[in-house]
């Protein structure tokens, strides 16, 4: 009863179906293209303490001084392609970018991943998501 109703509505409304279909591929594909893999907090702070992995934080200064991981460096988004030079030291660690909510730091592993920095991460949910795990955030 259920599949006839389906293919009763996607035969009658075929362009709404097509539509969702074409969103619904280009979300999968823009999400599984090799951008740079997501870490929980706990898989972030595994790798921190098993790898040493960096934390590069792309939050304006501001926000950085409001909180931020410990050992992070402070880089803001817009500077990253002028500061290369700040994390080349780091080339061959894991680089774990943070930002406010987990939005904006694909676009930043994305200019370290062409810079050649090759063990890139990002932290899911960014530092939104470290506080509502529970977890320390130092003010200095």
């Amino acid at each position: 009863m259920m599949m006839n109703q389906f293919i009763e509505f996607a035969t009658a409304h075929w362009e709404m179906v097509a539509v969702f279909l074409a969103i619904l591929v280009t979300l999968v594909f823009s999400e599984t293209k090799s951008g740079p893999k997501g870490l929980s907090p706990s898989a972030a702070t595994n790798l921190m303490n098993t790898e040493e992995a960096v934390i590069l934080d792309i939050r304006p200064e501001k926000e950085f001084k409001t909180g931020h991981i410990t050992g992070a460096i402070n880089i803001p988004a817009a500077k990253i392609k002028d500061s290369l030079a700040k994390l080349e030291k780091h080339k061959d660690a894991p680089i774990i970018v943070v930002c406010k909510s987990g939005v904006h730091s694909g676009a930043s592993s994305k200019e370290l991943k062409k810079a050649g920095f090759s063990k890139i991460y990002k932290l899911q949910g960014g530092i939104s998501e470290w506080q509502t795990s529970n977890l320390p955030l130092v003010k200095k």
